[in-house]
């Protein structure tokens, strides 16, 4: 196969316009069959219900691991303190900068 085509600025203009357009349909296909397809109210809660476990994974693996190994103690410590108040509907900001601040202070102090 030839690399320097792959590499000529007409292949690379080219390509991301396809991924652009392509992007672009995906995107616009969503609220476009929303009002074509419907859900029994089951599959509805279903799809709301994973979407949290989604991210309820996403949350414990990026705020406990770290490489291949636990992340230590500091860093679910802030995120404990993230969920905590965002449970208590405090504003994002606020969120943020706790759960940094936590995450900090206690590597400060030498906790991992």
């Amino acid at each position: 196969m030839n690399t320097s085509l792959m590499h000529s600025p007409g292949v690379l203009l080219i390509s991301a316009v396809v991924l652009a357009a392509g992007t672009y349909a995906f995107r616009l296909a969503g609220p476009m069959l929303r009002s074509r397809l419907t859900f029994p109210p089951h599959v509805e809660r279903l799809m709301e219900t994973s979407a949290i476990v989604l991210l309820a994974s996403l949350v414990a693996t990026t705020g406990l691991m770290e490489g291949h190994g636990m992340a230590g103690v500091a860093r679910p410590a802030g995120v404990a303190v993230a969920g905590v108040l965002a449970w208590r509907k405090a504003p994002f900001l606020v969120v943020v900068i706790g759960a940094a601040a936590v995450t900090a202070l206690l590597r400060l102090a030498g906790v991992e």
